[in-house]
């Protein structure tokens, strides 16, 4: 279960919904993602705590679903897991995460809003099923804040404009204070969409399940 709740973690860093805290920006930009068949992403993931080093790739498949009222393009990768789902409505970037096999439903949830002001957060409260030395079922509130927009970041030596820099915060009045802290990073560009992606996740309840990773785009081919 400790896995499981860890994995749930990792899973949340990009949940949100529309709550919007702030004003947009009406300057338009090139969309941060693609979604033509063919397109791939290779990604390389470091685990910090134990320096190994795992190696992802993304394709984007020829095929489409329904999921409520959105159409959503699928997505395959090589880590064994299941499909990835991406849609992208006006200037709303929605990913459809499927947490069953951790007590929870799937959620749809935005993960970037390309329009919106530096200063910009918006949050979604999701349920974990109770885990090791939590009876419980736990809400807990996942706050995105646009740290930066349209700077230039520098990954795996390739320089990426108009980056706009996501910070993410885990919150939850049920847990004892103190009992997790979070430390969570993305960079999305234009076109390639995640470019960057670093987290840091602390927690004083289950042994040995801290987290601390590094995600980088190592390559992409369009």
């Amino acid at each position: 279960m400790k896995a499981a709740v860890f994995a749930f973690l990792t899973l949340a860093i990009a949940l949100i919904s529309c709550k919007k805290n702030s004003t947009e920006n009406t300057t338009t930009v090139d969309a941060f993602m693609t979604l033509t068949p063919g397109n791939t992403w290779l990604y390389e993931s470091v685990n910090n705590l134990t320096v190994t080093t795992t190696l992802n790739t993304v394709s984007s498949t020829n095929r489409d679903t329904t999921i409520g009222t959105k159409t959503y393009h699928v997505f395959s990768n090589s880590s064994g897991a299941a499909n990835d789902y991406y849609n992208i409505s006006g200037n709303d970037y929605y990913t459809f995460k499927n947490l069953v096999a951790l007590g929870s439903t799937s959620t749809e949830h935005i993960y970037l809003k390309d329009n919106a002001l530096a200063g910009t957060s918006w949050s979604q409260t999701i349920t974990i099923a109770p885990f090791s030395g939590v009876p419980t079922t736990i809400p807990l509130n996942i706050t995105n804040t646009i740290a930066e927009k349209g700077i230039s970041r520098t990954v795996n030596s390739k320089i990426y404009n108009n980056v706009t820099h996501i910070s993410t915060s885990f919150t939850s009045a049920s847990l004892p204070a103190g009992s997790l802290t979070t430390d969570i990073h993305s960079y999305y560009a234009p076109k390639y969409g995640l470019i960057e992606n670093k987290y840091k996740i602390t927690t004083t309840l289950l042994t040995g399940s801290n987290v601390d990773q590094t995600t980088i785009l190592k390559t992409a081919n369009f």
